[in-house]
């Protein structure tokens, strides 16, 4: 079992001034700790669930970037791309740039994109969930040929290519790695089992029946299921001094059993770095070989 840090809430007690030099104190405590993954959100405002939209928010590959120049194992993605926020052959740019900067550390999280009110707010496209979807997959399609030797035409319903010439490609080969976001049973996990190496679900009471969902998408697809990464995002709150670790550990421990290799999430007063040295004092060891 691995850990990943989500980092969603920017607004730190110093304010954007001191931004910068945050970021870069936990993302090295964090690799340090162990960490296997490090990712922030691709949203332009704070989402309800964090804090008001006038909280701090960063754009997501710029801030992938800076955090690539201050660590040197982690893997960073964002968790997740909005698919519609940027077209897709600029998108490929991104993750390339990101992984030949990074030394072939970059992930492509993605998904079908859900936020319509910063979307509208800033001018974004935000159509139908259904065309959204539509070209999440056209969006893949791209980002796979893209990484190929295939510098050809690409024609789709909703994105058009005149020529998918990618220079440099990505270190990592065939591409870096594609996580896709979310537990749509009849789209989103379809989707899991014909592009992605990874997963992202909740640690709710549907987790099993999910994984059961995409094990038969990967059987409709002739895809072998092990092959796929099963990653939760959880919050890790271990308490100021660490007493709730042994409430982590029981939790986490419970989702191994169900085949959750890796758990992802935020860090609750991650800005002290107390808890991210917690963790990787006490959880990160003690579920390394689950």
């Amino acid at each position: 079992m691995e850990l990943g840090l989500h980092l969603p809430n920017l607004t730190y007690p110093d304010g954007a001034p001191a931004l910068a030099r945050d970021l870069g104190r936990i993302a090295t405590a964090a690799e340090d700790a162990g960490f296997r993954k490090l990712s922030v959100m691709d949203h332009v405002w704070q989402i309800g669930v964090v804090g008001p939209p006038e909280h701090d928010m960063l754009e997501a590959y710029t801030t992938l970037g800076y955090l690539a120049a201050k660590t040197s194992k982690i893997q960073l993605l964002a968790w997740v791309t909005a698919v519609v926020y940027r077209a897709p052959g600029l998108l490929v740019k991104c993750v390339s740039t990101l992984d030949v900067l990074s030394e072939g550390r970059a992930w492509l999280g993605i998904g079908a994109a859900w936020n319509e009110e910063e979307s509208r707010g800033l001018g974004l496209p935000f159509p139908s969930t259904k065309e959204r979807f539509e070209r999440l997959e056209e969006a893949l399609e791209i980002f796979l040929q893209m990484c190929s030797d295939d510098d050809g035409p690409y024609q789709g319903k909703h994105y058009q290519l005149a020529r998918t010439l990618n220079v440099p490609q990505p270190l990592q080969r065939p591409h870096p790695p594609i996580l896709i976001g979310g537990g749509g049973e009849r789209k989103t996990l379809r989707l899991v089992a014909k592009y992605a190496q990874a997963c992202n679900l909740f640690a709710s009471p549907e987790l099993e029946h999910k994984l059961d969902v995409l094990r038969q998408h990967c059987v409709d697809v002739g895809r072998d299921y092990d092959e796929i990464e099963k990653t939760v995002m959880m919050p890790f709150d271990v308490g100021a001094n660490g007493e709730k670790v042994d409430d982590i550990l029981g939790r986490i421990e419970e989702m191994a059993k169900l085949g959750i290799q890796h758990v992802h999430g935020r860090v609750a007063n991650v800005e002290q770095i107390k808890p991210i040295e917690i963790i990787g004092e006490r959880v990160i060891p003690a579920v390394a070989s689950l």
